[in-house]
């Protein structure tokens, strides 16, 4: 089993490393500039995009819920603790090349974004459904449709959040209680007296199974509850994290210039460029794929379910995502750590060097931190489950996909109290394996998006 578990986590370590950097990021940047650079040109438009209603009935939820439930899944523990780590690998400069990837990324969401539309689908229950598995089957043709099918089964298992439901139990374990507090714990002893476990895995189960109905209680009310959810959860924990970060800002105003001058000057130095491109590969390829989902295929899914028949104008507003996870939230938790962390220390967890940051700089501020992380890493798992409830369905039909939701709420209770290495080495490689098709069709529908765009901005004119 050891031997299996090594295996599955070295060829999981091999896909996601720099096949799917590569693949991510260089298709990305081959879409920018075959695109015109239309995630910095037509950013203006984006904004008003959000602001347009549409009366298409095509769909169930809007355009800007479905970038609000977006961004529920990407903002989570990557704009934390992957941060922290590329600052460590790289400098301050390599916030530089984070930025540079979000620019690439948008260009992939736009791309996405525009495909969802144009190739949307039906489930077996004829709701109107979008995602790779719709864009790769309507758009390159049923020939292809064992790609599409692979996709699914990937996303299946590749959005299960394992390593969410893991590390949140960990760090709740590690900030709010002490190893003294968990022993002489009676509720715990009665607990644990029970079901057979100690204390702390006593603790670890309850707090799965409160994740996992809090979890319940949105995800089973379908698509349309978990955009409800997303649309007020997502402004308030990023608005929290803004002004507990302009705290730091305010309280260290005179340093604020030297730290951006350190990110800019730093940025093309020998330290800067790879570990730069090691963040980048760290955040943007591996876990923050996690980030900004561009080129995984998720986001184009919630987009799909979007009433809208304008194409271009839910790529507009699919592109303004990774603005927000990659650009926004990990800038905020960049310029919190290099005015009141330390990135010099060694064999500290990403996520230690952000709490012990905000804990410097604010009264309590590790426990705000850890507040802030609850909520990125709970509004992750809603939209996550509708991925894979959408890939099951794909799969076996929408009257079936409702066993995956079950089943993706009953996994949160079992990782949250058994770290299995294998099985979150299983999941990273499904995830990376939903890049690959994703991106092929992307990049050979590239055309039909560019003819969109130039055909929607022509009537804008």
């Amino acid at each position: 089993m050891e031997k299996l578990s090594d295996l599955i986590t070295a060829v999981a370590d091999f896909v996601c490393g720099y096949p799917m950097f590569f693949m991510l990021i260089g298709g990305g940047l081959f879409l920018f500039v075959s695109s015109g650079m239309v995630s910095l040109r037509r950013l203006p438009h984006s904004i008003a995009a959000l602001r347009t209603k549409s009366d298409a009935k095509n769909g169930q939820i809007s355009s800007a819920e479905a970038l609000a439930s977006v961004i529920a899944a990407t903002v989570g523990m990557g704009n934390i603790a992957g941060v922290a780590i590329a600052l460590v690998m790289g400098g301050p400069g390599a916030i530089f090349w984070m930025w540079v990837s979000a620019i690439v990324g948008m260009c992939t969401k736009y791309h996405e974004g525009v495909l969802a539309i144009m190739y949307k689908g039906c489930d077996s229950q004829g709701n109107p459904q979008g995602g790779p598995m719709y864009i790769i089957e309507n758009g390159l043709g049923r020939r292809w449709k064992p790609m599409a099918m692979f996709f699914a089964f990937a996303g299946m298992f590749g959005t299960l959040c394992i390593m969410n439901a893991n590390q949140l139990t960990e760090a709740v374990v590690t900030t709010f209680t002490t190893p003294e507090v968990i022993e002489n714990s009676r509720v715990l002893a009665s607990v644990s007296s029970i079901i057979g476990l100690d204390n702390l895995h006593s603790f670890k189960l309850l707090f799965g199974i409160a994740v996992a109905a809090i979890v319940a209680v949105v995800v089973l009310g379908g698509i349309k509850r978990i955009a409800r959810v997303a649309t007020y959860l997502v402004p308030m924990m990023v608005g929290m994290y803004f002004v507990l970060v302009l705290y730091i800002i305010i309280i260290n105003i005179s340093d604020v210039p030297t730290v951006f001058q350190s990110i800019f000057s730093e940025a093309f130095s020998l330290k800067a460029g790879l570990g730069g491109l090691a963040g980048i590969a760290i955040i943007g390829a591996r876990r923050a794929a996690l980030v900004n989902d561009a080129g995984v295929g998720t986001a184009s899914i919630m987009h799909g379910s979007s009433k809208n028949n304008e194409p271009v104008r839910e790529g507009l507003i699919a592109m303004l995502g990774p603005s927000i996870d990659s650009g926004l939230v990990c800038t905020l938790t960049a310029v919190a750590i290099l005015l009141c962390g330390d990135i010099s220390a060694d064999g500290i967890k990403g996520l230690e060097i952000a709490m012990n940051a905000f804990g410097s700089a604010i009264p309590g501020g590790q426990y705000l931190l850890m507040v802030i992380v609850l909520c990125f890493a709970m509004s992750s798992m809603f939209s996550y489950s509708y991925y894979g409830n959408r890939c099951a369905s794909y799969l076996f039909g929408a009257d079936k996909a409702k066993y995956y939701t079950y089943f993706f709420i009953l996994s949160l209770v079992i990782f949250a109290v058994v770290p299995l290495k294998a099985a979150v080495g299983l999941c990273d490689l499904f995830y990376g394996l939903m890049a690959f098709p994703t991106m092929i069709a992307v990049l050979r529908l590239s055309p039909k998006v560019r003819q969109a765009t130039k055909d929607y901005f022509a009537t804008k004119r």
